[in-house]
């Protein structure tokens, strides 16, 4: 995790919020996560580390909202939602008053990026798959409530089939691709408005990150 005074360096300051019940057994989670904890201006925040008996600190996690222009949550699919800790970091960071309602605008302007991975095949998260819906369609929860929150959403950050991911030598790509599109949200270099256009964000990294000259 990046000391935050060294913060002033980068255009935005980016906030991992990262969610694995079973880290241990982790194969593509635990290599993101330790690329965004070595990065210069991203700080990363396990909170099963943090909480292991989920009291989670509101204030603290309310202020590390407001030292942070991107929210990103990192976590594995689980029952076509987050683990629990983020459901209930949702619950009771997100207040009334501080995220949404009357006075609650302290996190508009914000953006807010959904990093997942999830067992089954990408050809399975549609109408006509497995799942019957797209991950997009899955994660509406997720946008709805940054856009009641006042945040830009983008699509997600989306590594399908990942139980495979380490026999077809899938890993080093996508962590690769991990470190790339933090460096570009964190230095500005992301095209928010193109971004969006698109269903997930790491299958459009060479169209919306404008490289450095």
């Amino acid at each position: 995790m990046t000391d935050e005074n060294s913060f002033s360096a980068f255009k935005r300051k980016v906030l991992v919020l990262f969610a694995h019940p079973s880290l241990d057994r982790s194969e593509v989670n635990g290599p993101m996560a330790e690329a965004a904890a070595g990065m210069e201006g991203i700080t990363l925040v396990d909170l099963y580390a943090e909480y292991p008996d989920f009291r989670i600190d509101v204030d603290r996690e309310q202020k590390r909202l407001l030292g942070h222009d991107v929210i990103v949550f990192q976590h594995p699919l689980y029952w076509y939602s987050t683990p629990a800790i983020l459901k209930e970091w949702q619950d009771l960071v997100l207040e009334h008053g501080f995220a949404y309602g009357s006075g609650g605008n302290k996190l508009h302007g914000k953006v807010f990026l959904d990093a997942l991975t999830a067992g089954g095949l990408e050809a399975a998260y549609r109408t006509e798959g497995y799942n019957h819906f797209t991950i997009g369609q899955l994660l509406q929860p997720l946008e709805q409530t940054a856009n009641l929150c006042g945040m830009t959403w983008l699509p997600p950050f989306a590594l399908f089939g990942a139980r495979l991911a380490v026999e077809e030598d899938r890993v080093k790509h996508h962590v690769a691709d991990w470190a790339r599109t933090l460096e570009a949200l964190r230095d500005g270099r992301l095209d928010l408005n193109r971004a969006r256009g698109f269903e997930k964000l790491n299958d459009c990294l060479a169209e919306v990150i404008v490289e450095e000259s």
